[in-house]
């Protein structure tokens, strides 16, 4: 069932007038929240620092976004924030979950234009985050079931997603020829002209957690002996040239990246994750992207924060552009990083899926909704999606 008229026009009026307010009251004297202050990033003037994260629901039946998600997403959309979409197909071979949405066909395009539409009405700013998940596939996702596509031909242990006791078995994968390769890289720079079209103010390349990108940059996946293998130059040569070929695309200014390089998710680890993210923000610096978006080194697994040696600051302070950090923050350890300077905007997921008003809470210092592990990945278009209560305020 998708949201109504009413719903939606609701969800637009709401917050119209709480959006400007970014401030409590502390001993009669208005004290600014580090997270709810305003930030410049690029042609972009957000009115506070708390992003949407990326986050796949598998609710994109036949991997075409459905109108349940105008609800969704507008219901997290706030004047000045910084959402970004779920992880987004760019081709018939980059799935790797049940419906999940795509931007490689013209139905799809169409169907994302109401949904940014929506998150344009309220004032939000929108990216699209842009992927393909290499071998974390099965061949029934994949085009006359074929195997997966990946920089190796190694199979990862078989897949359990949170919430759930089933147990996928992986397909092996194919590993990529050299010259198939300018192929996925053309089909990102078409996903971002899609991406354009549909009406989002750009992308994010999704270069994190496992999937193909990192399988190409990081050494625990990446066996190579060409030109895509071998030195942590050639590793990260495949995702460099996307983001070449996005940034000639649509501009500089409209692109952003995902990098998780201390995280082992999808057993994609890396013997020197240290030197890794340094080259790579080192190495954006030459397209002069929007911004960067990194994962915590306590995020070493999907679900659980545990606590490491490693710091992000070094890539911060190397990197030119705005930063971006995720990581199971909250409203304090948040406020931390953005008033320390150890971030420019702090991206929220599980803790956003579960608390719509999550900029509103934290004005508040309101208690949080518990989010669900049970319903992050069914197909129900309402529960555990967008039936999460408001606080009575701001319904």
């Amino acid at each position: 069932m998708g949201a109504s008229k009413t719903e939606v026009e609701s969800t637009v009026r709401e917050e119209e007038e709480e959006a400007e307010k970014n401030h409590t009251m502390a001993g009669g004297e208005v004290t600014p929240i580090p997270l709810l202050t305003p930030y410049k990033k690029g042609k972009f003037l957000l009115s506070h620092r708390v992003v949407l994260a990326p986050l796949t629901r598998m609710r994109s039946f036949n991997n075409v976004p459905q109108p349940q998600a105008i609800l969704y997403y507008c219901q997290r959309a706030t004047k000045g924030g910084l959402l970004i979409s779920e992880a987004t197909g760019v081709s018939d071979t980059a799935q790797g979950f049940p419906h999940t949405p795509g931007i490689w066909t013209k139905e799809q395009v169409e169907a994302w234009k109401p949904l940014v539409d929506s998150v344009h009405a309220k004032g939000g700013v929108f990216f699209c985050q842009i992927w393909h998940v290499g071998r974390m596939s099965t061949s029934d996702l994949q085009p006359n079931g074929q195997a997966p596509i990946s920089s190796t031909d190694k199979p990862p242990k078989p897949l359990v997603l949170a919430g759930s006791d089933e147990v996928t078995e992986l397909t092996p994968p194919r590993r990529l020829k050299t010259h198939e390769i300018p192929q996925i890289v053309n089909d990102f720079r078409i996903a971002a002209r899609n991406a354009i079209e549909a009406g989002f103010d750009g992308v994010e390349i999704h270069a994190a957690h496992g999937y193909l990108l990192e399988q190409f940059m990081k050494d625990q996946v990446n066996d190579r002996t060409d030109e895509y293998g071998g030195t942590m130059q050639n590793r990260c040569r495949f995702t460099l040239e996307i983001v070449e070929a996005v940034v000639n695309e649509i501009d500089a200014d409209k692109v952003g990246i995902r990098l998780s390089p201390f995280a082992n998710y999808n057993e994609a680890g890396d013997s020197n994750p240290e030197a890794l993210g340094l080259y790579m923000v080192q190495s954006l610096n030459k397209y002069r992207i929007l911004y960067c978006h990194m994962v915590e080194p306590r995020m070493e697994n999907a679900w659980e924060k545990s606590e490491t040696p490693h710091s992000l600051l070094p890539m911060k302070k190397a990197f030119n552009g705005t930063f971006m950090i995720a990581g199971g923050y909250g409203r304090d350890d948040g406020n931390n990083a953005v008033s320390n300077n150890c971030t420019d905007l702090v991206a929220y997921g599980r803790v956003f899926l579960a608390n719509p008003d999550l900029t509103k809470r934290f004005e508040l210092d309101a208690p949080l909704n518990e989010y669900n592990r049970e319903t992050f990945y069914t197909f129900d278009p309402v529960v555990g999606y967008t039936d999460y209560p408001f606080l009575e305020s701001t319904v």
